[in-house]
């Protein structure tokens, strides 16, 4: 199995799921001012992944040179790391920037942010963990509170004239389903070959698919890329991509997935508040509420996962 990136202390690991998350919810408003320069999902995602993707496999060749970086097993797990940069990265990708055309940041980052108690509910259907009263609860109080935002995110775009709130929220809950997936099954596997070859792996692959499908059904001929595009779209690339994705990995592997779920709550904060102060999204009492039932629905799930992680 291989070592962290280093011995770090506790606080280390904290940093890393405090500062990564934050990373990680730059990415609803960056995806969004892309947007607004013209771009559509597809470009979005692909030159997102173009851009990091030579990253990647730079670490990937670095890795193989260092020696005692490479496990024996990386190859064995290749199979499972292919499928993963699938449904982890390119799928969940795919759906969630799509939604995102149709939805508010702060709709997408909530709707996305439930796929902890899909896990625990995946978890129950496919490795018979039983369903508790307390993750009952907190599906109840989760999606409570992502209904009123919907609500109030409908009944806005009703008098606007625009019926796609219900199709954007569909896709960005399927992709918080796929990436739901994508952690149960990532688990083990991180453990087993290392954070930095696991992310670096899933991450090149999911970008091979992202330029492949680019490639095959679209084409860059009609690519337009305004130069504010540009760096709406380097910044999403590397600020809110490669650097968080190595950050939450290796903060997983320092503190552990519970106690990095629970740092994670800050990150649908984060992105509202950045949606209403940087792209001008409403903001009411329906929102507070909303938010805060969400986020409270979460943590009654991972703050007693923490709690025994941490005993």
């Amino acid at each position: 199995m291989m070592r962290p990136l280093a011995q770090s202390p506790l606080w280390f690991g904290f940093f890393l799921a405090v500062f990564g998350t934050a990373l990680f919810s730059l990415k609803s408003i960056l995806i969004k001012l892309a947007y607004a320069e013209g771009l559509n999902t597809d470009s979005v995602l692909m030159l997102r992944m173009a851009i990091a993707l030579p990253i990647y496999l730079a670490i990937l060749v670095w890795l193989a040179r260092t020696p005692g970086r490479h496990p024996d097993n990386r190859w064995e797990k290749f199979g499972w790391i292919f499928f993963l940069g699938f449904i982890g990265y390119f799928l969940s990708s795919w759906l969630d920037l799509k939604g995102l055309e149709m939805i508010s940041a702060q709709l997408e980052r909530l709707t996305l942010f439930t796929y902890p108690i899909l896990v625990a509910v995946l978890g129950a259907l496919f490795f018979k963990t039983p369903i508790t009263r307390k993750i009952f609860l907190s599906l109840l109080i989760t999606y409570g509170g992502l209904w009123l935002v919907f609500h109030q995110e409908q009944s806005l775009a009703e008098k606007l004239g625009s019926d796609d709130t219900w199709l954007g929220t569909l896709l960005v809950f399927l992709a918080a389903l796929s990436f739901s997936f994508y952690v149960l099954i990532s688990k083990k596997i991180i453990h087993q070959v290392g954070s930095l070859w696991f992310t670096s792996l899933a991450m090149s692959v999911s970008s091979l698919f992202v330029l492949a499908y680019f490639a095959g059904l679209i084409g860059f001929e009609h690519l337009n890329v305004t130069p504010t595009a540009w760096l709406w779209l380097i910044l999403l690339a590397i600020f809110s991509t490669v650097i968080p994705s190595f950050m939450i990995a290796e903060a997983i592997a320092l503190i552990g997935p519970a106690q990095t779920g629970i740092i994670g709550t800050l990150g649908p904060i984060v992105t509202i508040g950045l949606a209403v102060w940087l792209l001008g999204e409403p903001f009411s009492i329906y929102h507070a509420i909303g938010i805060s039932l969400v986020i409270a629905g979460v943590l009654v799930l991972t703050v007693n996962k923490g709690q025994k992680t941490s005993s």
